[in-house]
């Protein structure tokens, strides 16, 4: 028991927690962190708050509308994300294709998780003009790339005793991959893009800030007329928007898994 203890303590896991103390000092000095500022400010922001209300509901009709218009865009966007992400996440797992293939796969997902959803609408705007198609594009680009790690991360994670079952019976890979592989990860993969819906109604709401359509326009226009109370109640419809999502997202994923 003595020499078991001893191992759970050496050189190596010293070390690490060593390099990670200093990455989160060398964090803290680079973020500039000081929270002693925002308490001695903490008054401005709470006048700042008060002027969002009371909400200004006249216009909540028109922000309705363009909310669906948003989570439309939201439902596209991470359907057909959704559907690339599926053949991407097989070619960028390691335990279904080799490296040759893997790596480039993984690097091409990488670069289209690691730029954000604003700086895509940007370019989609140019391409296709303004308005919501420019905004589901750009969330399909950025969402592909991430439902691409998480899809794969899930079939890394696999149990390997059903595909080679069903190897043993002379299957083709794509056979192996439809009922052996699959099956195992469709609740995961389920779950994790009724998240990133979720994520992308909430990015769908700000990329009309570039002219890429939905709610976001609105909010970009009453932020810079100074029209806090209307902010508000924009802010207050996405609120109750995500929370009803949330739930039918929730039953949604009890009926499915």
């Amino acid at each position: 028991m003595l020499e078991k203890e001893a191992k759970l303590v050496n050189t190596q896991k010293v070390l690490f927690i060593l390099v990670i103390f200093a990455v989160l000092i060398f964090a803290y000095n680079q973020s500039e962190l000081n929270f002693l500022v925002l308490l001695q400010r903490g008054d401005n922001m709470v006048e700042y708050i008060r002027s969002y209300f009371p909400p200004d509901f006249s216009d909540w009709n028109y922000y309705f509308s363009e909310t669906l218009i948003t989570i439309s865009m939201g439902i596209w966007g991470t359907l057909m994300a959704a559907i690339a992400a599926v053949p991407l996440s097989i070619l960028a797992s390691h335990n279904i294709c080799p490296v040759w293939i893997v790596q480039p796969t993984r690097r091409l997902l990488d670069a289209m998780r690691a730029i954000n959803e604003i700086v895509f609408a940007l370019i989609f705007v140019v391409a296709v003009g303004l308005g919501p198609f420019a905004g589901v594009l750009a969330l399909f680009i950025h969402t592909a790339g991430i439902l691409g790690k998480l899809f794969s991360e899930a079939v890394e994670s696999i149990e390997s005793g059903p595909v080679e079952g069903i190897r043993a019976t002379g299957a083709s890979q794509i056979q192996e991959v439809i009922y052996g592989v699959i099956p195992q990860v469709m609740p995961l993969w389920t779950s994790f893009t009724l998240y990133r819906f979720e994520s992308n109604v909430r990015s769908a709401s700000v990329l009309g800030i570039v002219g890429a359509g939905g709610i976001g326009v609105s909010l970009y226009q009453s932020f810079g007329a100074f029209e806090y109370q209307k902010v508000c109640t924009i802010l207050i419809i996405l609120i109750v928007t995500t929370g009803v999502i949330d739930l039918l997202s929730a039953k949604v994923r009890q009926w499915l898994i």
